[in-house]
């Protein structure tokens, strides 16, 4: 009984108005995981306005089974609301389980909006197969150029998580004018990874 009574609290404090009470519900959450809370997280990840509750809501839903988890998520990513897209895809490069690449498509990887694009990138490098690599490349480069500092950022780190393959790939991007800058800012970021990106 004090069991249930935990638990319907938790599932209450998710929605309350104060960040704090939020972020101690999911904790609670993730303390004491139930596959019943998945959907609830997972709903609340699509609308969450505060960064450090949904950093608490991602560890949260990484402490249940990725079995349960990970179709939940990759049903959110063809959602319309962009906040449910970039969040899933964060939750799944947490959770790192390969079953979700097939889900992680070229339209999430170029996606118009650069939090659910970045999101995309982040996992893509870390749940990519071997054998897709290469294709993953052309895809990512294909955004060289793109948005603004934070962006340029986020896919110079991807490209260069997948190593020294990039490198025929940024030479001929280099050729062209919109993603030149980027394409040699990403090969100076491979050849000194401490260094600034200009």
């Amino acid at each position: 009984m004090t069991m249930a009574k935990t638990d319907t609290g938790a599932l209450r404090g998710l929605a309350n108005s104060s960040e704090s009470v939020r972020l101690q519900a999911a904790l609670a959450i993730g303390t004491n995981p139930d596959p019943a809370f998945v959907d609830p997280l997972v709903e609340r990840c699509a609308i969450e306005p505060d960064f450090f509750v949904r950093d608490m809501l991602t560890w949260a839903l990484t402490r249940h089974p990725a079995s349960v988890t990970v179709p939940k998520l990759m049903a959110e990513l063809s959602e319309e609301r962009a906040q449910a897209r970039s969040q899933a895809l964060h939750t799944l490069s947490k959770i790192g389980d390969r079953q979700a690449w097939p889900a992680i498509t070229h339209a999430l990887l170029t996606d118009a909006d650069d939090e659910v694009a970045r999101s995309a990138w982040r996992a893509a490098v870390l749940l990519v197969p071997e054998n897709e690599v290469e294709d993953l490349i052309t895809v990512l480069a294909s955004q060289l150029g793109r948005g603004g500092r934070e962006t340029w950022l986020s896919l110079s780190r991807a490209l260069v998580a997948l190593g020294d393959a990039i490198l025929p790939t940024l030479r001929a991007a280099a050729t062209n004018a919109d993603r030149r800058r980027h394409a040699a800012a990403t090969e100076r970021m491979l050849r000194d990874p401490d260094g600034r990106q200009g």
